[in-house]
This record gives structure tokens, sequence and C-alpha cells, in this order.
């Protein structure tokens, strides 16, 4: 029996695409067996499941690139690059009025990844664990953001080794794939610097791994992106990902080229409407 899963990448303001992506598989009514996400992917992910369109379109476009949640606003309130604290407990809470309960509560098939300071690596954490804390630990970006406390554990951005994590889809018995990335064909992801790997060595003294894991960082990605191509030629996987390169980094994006980029997620998606369906067998609830 075929089980199909739907992947997603982080990207931080990137996410806009998946966003967009996300918003078109909801008012399509598709849904999958198994949904796994990273980083922002993790955060939209929990919106999509919950048929939330809102939050994640104004996470996206207004909240996750203002200038006072990303630069020397941030540092000065909350001490570090990112103010992960004010986009969620200010914008996500009080503002959108973001509520995953319904996850846990009806046990959704889905999991989010988080890397752990303690034990070097990136878990997944189920339905029963997804919360407004844990999505924030999904997406605290290393050296830039603070570290999370849950669950009596440190945690960071699950990107650190799996950007897309397509291998944990296997892993959980998926035979299909939806993936959606956030960066287009041409991308070329570079190993990190010598400065990145000397700053993480000191801010995570405690934790060793993680300037090792940071290093293989790009090793990591492509050998993701092989694996999905290679699900790809054998006709059990179909990658979205951005038609368009719109000028979006990780941390910055002005309004008109998040909404193009948003815009552009909901598009490609359209776009491949048919092929989509087809593949995943009409899949609607």
């Amino acid at each position: 029996m075929e089980k199909i899963g739907l992947v997603l990448e982080g990207g931080g303001v990137r996410g806009a695409y998946t966003a967009g992506a996300l918003a078109w598989l909801n008012d399509n009514h598709v849904t999958f067996d198994y949904n796994v996400g990273i980083s922002s992917g993790a955060v939209y992910l929990a919106c999509y499941m919950v048929n939330d369109t809102h939050t994640p379109k104004n996470m996206s476009i207004h909240y996750a690139s203002g200038k006072d949640v990303v630069g020397f606003a941030a540092l000065r309130t909350e001490g570090h690059y990112v103010a992960l604290r004010k986009i969620f407990e200010h914008y996500l809470s009080d503002t959108e009025h973001m509520d995953v309960s319904a996850i846990s509560e009806k046990n959704l098939p889905v999991e989010v990844g988080a890397y752990i300071l303690e034990d070097g690596k990136t878990e997944y954490y189920g339905a029963k664990d997804i919360n407004m804390t844990l999505l924030r630990g999904t997406c605290a970006l290393p050296c830039v953001a603070e570290t999370v406390v849950y669950q009596g554990r440190h945690l960071l951005d699950g990107g650190i080794t799996k950007m897309i994590p397509i291998e944990r889809a296997q892993e959980q018995g998926c035979t299909k794939f939806v993936v959606i990335t956030t960066k287009p064909a041409d991308y070329v992801r570079k190993p990190s610097s010598k400065i990145e790997t000397f700053v993480m060595k000191h801010m995570y003294k405690n934790c060793a791994q993680i300037s090792k894991d940071y290093a293989q960082r790009h090793l990591n990605y492509y050998h993701q992106i092989d694996i999905i191509n290679q699900l790809i030629k054998a006709g059990k996987c179909i990658q979205i990902l951005p038609t368009k390169d719109i000028e979006v980094s990780r941390y910055h994006g002005d309004v008109e080229n998040t909404t193009r980029l948003y815009d552009l997620g909901y598009q490609d998606m359209e776009a491949r409407r048919q092929e989509i369906l087809h593949f995943i067998d009409h899949r609607t609830e």
C-alpha cells in the first residue's frame, strides 16, 4: 500500500514560497499520510495541518523579515540578531492567535525536526509534542537566535544537519514523496566559512559536535538533493521549487519580494495541478 509523504525544507524568509505552496494544498483540500518539516517549514507545516492559511501568509510576508525582529532592533530587545520571542509571542500568538493544539488533540500524522545540543544531532518530534515552544526551537538558527529549552533540552534549527528531511520520510515508511524546497534549481550551497566555524566552537563550547555538523552542512544538503533526484527518476517523487529567482535571502526580503515569492509558491503549485493530483491519486478531504 502506498504511503505518501509531504517533505518541507526550511529557508528562513525564503519560506514564503513554502507558505504559498501550502496555501494551495489547503485550498484544494489535499492531505498526506505523513508530513515532516524543518525550520520555517516546520512552522508553516503546523499551520497547514490545522488549515490555518492567514498566519503563514502574514508571517512570511510581513513578520519574518521585519526591521523590528531582524538586525539591530532585535539585538537591542533580545540580544540576538533574530528576535524569535517577538515573532512567536507577539506576532504569531497575540496578533495571529496561532493555535496548533488540534495537532496533538487529533494526533495528526506530522513530525518536525530540531537539533538537540545535548545529543549533537537532529531529532524529530511527533504530534503529541508539538506546541509553540517546540516550533520556536525548530527555527532557532545557530549564533543568530536564542537557544530554546524544551523538555529539559536545548533546541536549535534542525537544518543544521537535515535541511530537507527526505531521509526521515523514508524511515517512516513513505513510498512516494511531494517535496517543497525554497531555492531555485541552480542554487549552489557553499561550505561554511572559517569565521562561522570559529564562532560555533566558541558559542557552543559544551557541544563540540555542532561545529563539525555545520562544517558538513553543504555535503549533507547535496546528499539530500541526490536522494530526491533519484526518487524523481524512479517516478516516486515530485519536487516543487521556485521557477523564478526572487531577491529574498534567509534573513531579509522586502514586502514586495516576499509577496512575490509567496504568490510564486501558489502559482507553481497551480501550474502543476494535474501532475500533483495524478501523482497523489487525487487524495483530498
